[in-house]
């Protein structure tokens, strides 16, 4: 890829395309394929009301092969709907990665022009002699980072055209079924379950996804593109246990503790419903990031994990983990202030690939009183940890630097995990905590100078204080040392969970917030915003 004018030798002929790309315009074309599965899922549909209406008044060798040809009918059309989903993430990736590309050409160019530099339509790099008084190095360091930028768009070019010709190939070719003996076992860690599935053949892969969309949505392991096709597969499903749970307590009872407990569990199940129609909504939307679903399961309060972005091919991933009162009915807004790192850390560093998650895979405490409690963290430190050793497992290319984010109690649960199981992460920040479990940074398991905490000075999560720490305080409260103990205890390092993450004897690091409050960290205008991208990108 050389060639341009004399003097441009070395410029990729690539910079007027990539220049005059329109990387969303790759997206909306994924999502006109995506949107492609609603006909498909319709048509299925029908034949299998057909199929039913044959069973009453057709018997016999004749409707048997009738029934059967419209099986083998149906059975083509909804093996038709995963690999519409992959167009989609292939599109889409592409798109990203064009954008990255083209951000990342956009600042070279800007770099080169302040610095005194010329860059012509062709990409050719000049210098002014008037501005630039030694141009030989400034010009190398300009051409060789335009040369970056669009290798980084060939690259990205080439491999979704490889990744849509095996696909079409493979969809002629058909899937192929894989024997029940060939699974992981119950106990298989996420590196084993990677290994399982390299070994198999793509067609095999398709045919699991389509066919097995409830096993494959939910192995930490495997790619993220495999689980986003097989969880979206389940998305009507899902919508739907939630309806015949609406349904059966939409009768009202007789007046007292069960009508009262019916109102609150309908409440509920409305209110996941919203979360969850939010969340179809936001994984329906084109352009960039793409977001992958990674898991869900309305049952209880509601579960999902969902990742913007494609963590698998991202340098940086953020994991974030919120707190109490967290479930499927939030997991929009949740979802949003992962977003918010994730535009800061791309305005941070233009055509950096990053990706963030919404780890909202555990029973968070619904009321004070449990989240008084360690064991809904600490229950959850196992799925944590093994989320993350998947996300390792599954990464493409050199590893990405993994960092994890938990908020208020769901800082306690990322404390916990690391502790008690480790976590794969470069990592740790924990904004507005009532501590992690540990009494030093150390007891974390981190590297030295990884663990970050911001803690709003306005943050009522300040008052959080041990419950010795509490009674004393009662016991004293209108006595002569009532308010100078309440002076001491503002300077206290201890918080109901163990040693304040924020304090300087925690031993780890600090980034600072403005009076935001307990759920300010994410607000536009907040340093902790900042703060929280520039550890995820490492800088």
């Amino acid at each position: 890829m050389s060639g341009g004018p004399a003097g441009a030798a070395d410029v990729p002929v690539g910079y007027a395309q990539l220049w005059r790309a329109d990387p969303g315009a790759w997206s909306t074309a994924g999502t006109a394929w995506r949107n492609l599965a609603g006909p498909v899922r319709q048509r299925a549909d029908a034949l299998t009301a057909r199929i039913g209406a044959l069973r009453p008044g057709w018997s016999g060798a004749a409707s048997a092969a009738a029934q059967r040809r419209i099986g083998e009918l149906r059975t083509g059309l909804t093996d038709v709907l995963p690999a519409l989903v992959e167009v989609d993430q292939v599109l889409a990736e592409l798109g990203a990665r064009l954008g990255a590309a083209k951000a990342r050409l956009g600042a070279e160019v800007a770099r080169a022009e302040s610095g005194g530099l010329r860059v012509d339509r062709t990409g050719a790099v000049r210098p002014d002699p008037a501005r630039v008084a030694q141009p030989g190095p400034a010009v190398v360091h300009a051409r060789a980072g335009i040369r970056g930028a669009l290798t980084l768009a060939g690259a990205a070019d080439r491999e979704a055209a490889g990744r849509l010709t095996e696909l079409t190939t493979a969809a002629v070719r058909g899937w192929v079924s894989v024997p029940p003996a060939w699974r992981p076992g119950p106990g298989a860690g996420p590196a084993e379950v990677s290994r399982w599935w390299a070994g198999l053949s793509a067609a095999e892969r398709r045919w699991l996804v389509g066919r097995e969309p409830d096993r494959i949505g939910r192995l930490d392991g495997l790619p993220a593109a495999a689980r986003d096709q097989a969880n979206r597969l389940l998305l009507g499903d899902r919508r739907e246990q939630l309806l015949v749970r609406r349904l059966a307590l939409r009768h009202p009872l007789p007046a007292g503790p069960l009508e009262a407990s019916r109102r609150v569990r309908l409440a509920a199940v409305e209110a996941s419903l919203r979360g969850l129609d939010g969340l179809t909504e936001r994984l329906a939307a084109g352009g960039a990031p793409r977001a992958y679903l990674l898991g869900l399961d309305p049952a209880g309060d509601g579960r999902a994990v969902v990742a913007l972005g494609n963590p698998d091919r991202a340098s940086s991933v953020l994991t974030y983990v919120p707190g109490m009162t967290s479930d499927l009915a939030d997991a929009p807004a949740e979802l949003g202030r992962a977003a918010r790192v994730l535009q800061r850390c791309a305005a941070l560093g233009p055509g950096e690939e990053a990706a963030a998650v919404l780890w909202l895979d555990y029973d968070a405490p619904d009321f004070l009183t449990e989240a008084a409690g360690t064991r809904q963290a600490e229950d959850a430190g196992p799925a944590l940890h093994r989320f993350q050793e998947g996300l390792r497992a599954a990464h493409e290319g050199p590893p990405a630097r993994q960092t994890v984010l938990g908020h208020s109690y769901g800082s306690l649960v990322v404390g916990a995990a690391a502790r008690d199981h480790g976590l794969g992460a470069d990592a740790l920040v924990f904004v507005g905590s009532p501590g992690v479990g540990v009494d030093h940074a150390a007891d974390l398991r981190m590297p030295a100078g990884q663990v970050w905490s911001s803690t709003a000075p306005d943050d009522v999560i300040r008052l959080a204080r041990p419950p010795d720490e509490l009674a004393r305080r009662a016991l004293l409260a209108g006595t002569p040392l009532g308010p100078a103990l309440a002076v001491l205890d503002g300077h206290g390092e201890r918080l109901w969970f163990g040693a304040d993450p924020s304090a300087p004897g925690f031993g780890g690091r600090r980034f600072p917030s403005a009076p935001h409050g307990h759920t300010g960290y994410w607000d536009p205008d907040n340093p902790a915003l900042d703060g929280m991208a520039r550890i995820v990108l490492g800088r």
